[in-house]
């Protein structure tokens, strides 16, 4: 990924980079789950967005 933040797309918006911390934080607040339920469910289910946050509601009404 890019540092420089001026230099963005929205090639990768559609994936989680798991191996970013900062990003699996910002999934984890955005979604309501906290950081260890978001690497959990990037490993389970994979780095796709749009399947993360479906589970993560699941979760959520638990």
């Amino acid at each position: 990924m890019d540092d420089d933040k001026t230099r963005t797309d929205n090639r990768d918006r559609s994936r989680v980079a798991g191996d970013e911390d900062y990003e699996v934080r910002h999934f984890a607040e955005e979604a309501g789950i906290t950081p260890d339920q978001a690497r959990t469910l990037i490993k389970r289910h994979g780095t796709d967005r749009k399947v993360l946050n479906e589970i993560a509601e699941s979760i959520k009404a638990l």
